[in-house]
């Protein structure tokens, strides 16, 4: 497949990551950071335009409130048995395509949300990938705290959901060979390990973080935008030698690819919309220069 585009060390793909995964050369990609449809229906082409026309669909369009203004979030609550089904079908079926490519010892860091995480963990587990934990990125968001709809007064003390505060990424690593250590692993593939945040701190599994900035929201217009201060510290994580190629196969606006860039990462980006494609290809550079205002605290 030849690549939409190319942007220094960054490259993306206009295909179907399943597709594209399975025409990848065997053992070529090194660590893999994504931030994939959570519960895959809010990024089908229907929801995608109820999306863009505002017309909501699964996408909460929320009115402002206190002043801010809410951005849109998927509704997972109305996901249906067969939506589920599907889902755990999917994620499996991708773990299974993305396995064959993976240097042994390669980790696989994948954004996903309380609701569906368990989910794509089980199916993720079973395709044969090995479960490191996760990474809770510790941010405040305007999503749940809401007391019952169209009865605000009469149930003044009642919250339908917690107010989300953390967002969980599910950790994953390929299996090493057989009777290979984690050292052996590293001088041979420059995997196994995650990168320490500094001599005196190892990375930890708690970030604290922040909602993205409107500036920088901007300059890459993706409903599920994550701030380049956190993808930057995790990206960075993932190859532990600072060398290979990190892979995001759900590239989205290419925020991804902006943070390897940053961090001075060969990246690949694979993307089914070609709107995203189209945004990405000015998003990758701005993204990749524009200033954090502060970093993320790793908490180790």
């Amino acid at each position: 497949m030849k690549p939409a585009f190319r942007r220094g060390p960054a490259t993306l793909y206009n295909a179907d990551c399943i597709e594209w995964l399975q025409a990848r050369r065997k053992q070529s990609v090194h660590a893999v950071v994504t931030d994939p449809p959570y519960g895959l229906v809010e990024y089908n082409e229907i929801e995608k335009a109820k999306l863009r026309t505002g017309k909501g669909g699964v996408w909460r369009i929320p009115p402002s409130y206190d002043g801010h203004t809410r951005s849109p979030l998927p509704r997972f609550t109305t996901l249906t048995e067969r939506d589920l089904t599907n889902l755990d079908r999917f994620f499996g079926d991708w773990a299974t395509a993305l396995l064959p490519v993976l240097v042994p010892g390669a980790h696989v860091l994948v954004a996903a949300n309380p609701l569906v995480s368990h989910r794509i963990s089980v199916a993720m587990d079973s395709a044969g990938l090995e479960r490191r934990g996760e990474i809770v990125r510790l941010v405040q968001t305007m999503r749940g705290g809401d007391r019952p709809k169209n009865a605000h007064e009469e149930f003044a003390d009642i919250t339908v959901m917690p107010r989300s505060q953390w967002e969980p990424w599910l950790l994953f690593r390929k299996p090493l060979e057989p009777k290979v250590t984690v050292a052996d692993n590293l001088r041979k593939y420059g995997t196994g390990a995650l990168r320490r945040t500094s001599a005196d701190q190892p990375f930890g599994d708690v970030i604290k973080s922040h909602p993205t900035r409107p500036d920088e929201k901007r300059l890459a217009g993706h409903p599920s935008l994550k701030p380049q201060s956190f993808l930057r510290t995790v990206v960075r994580a993932m190859l532990p030698l600072g060398h290979g190629v990190v892979l995001d196969p759900f590239a989205g606006s290419g925020s991804t690819l902006a943070a390897a860039t940053a961090v001075g990462y060969d990246s690949i980006g694979v993307e089914l919309d070609p709107q995203y494609v189209e945004i990405a290809r000015q998003a990758v550079p701005a993204l990749a220069q524009y200033k954090t205002k502060s970093d993320p605290q790793v908490i180790p």
